[in-house]
């Protein structure tokens, strides 16, 4: 394990970087137009590049709602799991504070830097904030799964597919969901627009869906987890013990 200090500034860089790009191509799709697909391709692409280029350090959450989904399950310890969201929300700030310095106003204030905000014209299509929410601890629910399955769980394939298949879920969920809330998955990713902008509308989502969808999904993947490792040892001692019986009739 590396040191809590590189740990925790990986969890920092890495969190910049992905609010960079990510509050930044929403900044620029919502000036240009171009709608979802590029927001979400580069969302995901930037994920799944940290996760890459970090992972291997502190886990590359990047992520306040993956780490306490983290830490529900016992895979980070409590001394680590608030100060990796502590410099994952800094980080954030930092990230979104850089986009409003290299932007001008007349850029980045349709599309509000990249915030997560509930979309007007879906409220007036009745998509209220409880579906909002709703949606949101869905999005994550689906991103905490592939998260465990990849990158935390000790069985998983961390070095092979995990940034990869991160990435995936982020994009699909961004898809899905980008249009009618930003997509945010993340509380540190709304957190950095709206810290360097002070715009709280309905923030309070982003932080009550993310980490809801992680603590569920999380605690199911632990459960499924524990119940599979319990069958394969039980299956394991009956050919033992099978393997016993036929060795002691010959």
């Amino acid at each position: 394990m590396r040191p809590l200090h590189e740990q925790l500034a990986a969890e920092f860089i890495g969190t910049f970087v992905f609010v960079f790009v990510a509050a930044g191509a929403a900044t620029i799709s919502s000036l240009t137009g171009a709608g979802t697909l590029p927001v979400a391709v580069a969302t995901g692409l930037i994920l799944a590049i940290m996760i890459s280029a970090m992972g291997h350090i502190s886990g590359g959450h990047f992520n306040p709602a993956v780490t306490v989904g983290a830490w529900v399950t016992g895979k980070i310890d409590t001394l680590r799991a608030p100060l990796y969201i502590v410099v994952q929300l800094a980080g954030a700030a930092a990230g979104a504070g850089l986009l409003r310095l290299c932007l001008s106003k007349k850029i980045w204030q349709p599309g509000n830097l990249g915030a997560t905000l509930i979309n007007p014209q879906a409220k007036a299509f009745g998509f209220s904030t409880p579906k909002a929410l709703l949606l949101e601890a869905v999005m994550t629910f689906a991103l905490v799964l592939v998260v465990f399955a990849t990158a935390i769980d000790e069985r998983g394939a961390f070095k092979a597919i995990a940034g990869f298949g991160i990435g995936l879920v982020v994009t699909a969920d961004a898809l899905l969901g980008g249009i009618l809330t930003g997509a945010s998955m993340n509380p540190a990713r709304s957190f950095g627009p709206a810290i360097a902008i002070w715009k709280w509308t309905d923030f309070w989502v982003y932080i009550l869906g993310p980490l809801a969808g992680a603590v569920i999904g999380s605690i199911i993947v632990r459960q499924c987890a524990f119940r599979l490792r319990n069958t394969c040892t039980s299956v394991s001692a009956m050919m033992r013990r099978s393997n016993h019986s036929d060795q002691f009739s010959m």
